[in-house]
């Protein structure tokens, strides 16, 4: 093969047109290394070559790595709420509010559990803070049920601002504990024990309302 052959081969491979989507398959590549490494396995060279392309074809879509793992922290807060809501949609929409934000607890630690550096990459540092945490779906999933508990009288609406962060804090540190905190290694006795009492001490402390049940 010729140099003049082998410049035209690596132009036609590393041309915007040849992976099709590429920014999203560098964005799965990218949820890939996460998830079995977590956000430091995250590099634009190793998503490029999970993806089957050159570094230089990657560069065009994410110039830096922080771009790159702000994309797969994205990708990753999509998978944690999609593994809350599923929860959730398993209750049917006429279960009470107050089981299906349990429902949602149980969700985001059973994902925790289950992949690990996803976990780690949601909530990972990116660079430069932007945005708020409205934008998460997963904290405006947690909003709508306490809204809903407010309706019901469940919480007074006294106590519901900013009650996202004292449950979503609560469940998160549990999550946290068992991923890489002192208590990893429990057994499943011991951890659905965990998991009740906690998911126990939320609900009693939203229970403000005049009509929570006896």
């Amino acid at each position: 093969m010729t140099n003049s052959e082998s410049a035209t081969k690596r132009a036609d491979r590393e041309g915007p047109y040849h992976h099709g989507d590429l920014r999203n398959a560098l964005v799965r590549a990218a949820a890939e290394l996460a998830e079995t490494g977590g956000p430091e396995a995250v590099t634009v060279r190793a998503a490029a070559r999970l993806a089957g392309v050159t570094p230089t074809a990657a560069y065009r879509h994410f110039t830096n790595h922080d771009q790159l793992l702000g994309a797969a922290q994205t990708a990753a807060q999509q998978s944690l709420f999609m593994a809350m809501s599923a929860g959730v949609e398993s209750l049917g929409p006429q279960a009470h509010a107050i089981l299906r934000l349990n429902a949602v607890g149980r969700g985001y630690i059973a994902f925790a559990m289950q992949e690990p550096g996803l976990f780690r990459t949601a909530f990972c540092e990116t660079g430069p803070v932007d945005g708020s945490p409205e934008d998460s779906p997963a904290f405006n999933l947690l909003s709508t049920l306490l809204d809903e508990l407010v309706e019901i009288g469940y919480m007074d609406q006294v106590h519901r601002p900013d009650a996202e962060i004292a449950a979503w804090a609560t469940v998160h540190g549990l999550a946290g504990l068992m991923v890489d905190g002192p208590i990893p290694g429990l057994d499943d006795a011991a951890r659905e024990q965990a998991i009740t009492h906690t998911l126990a001490v939320v609900q009693r402390g939203l229970a403000t309302g005049p009509n929570v049940p006896a």
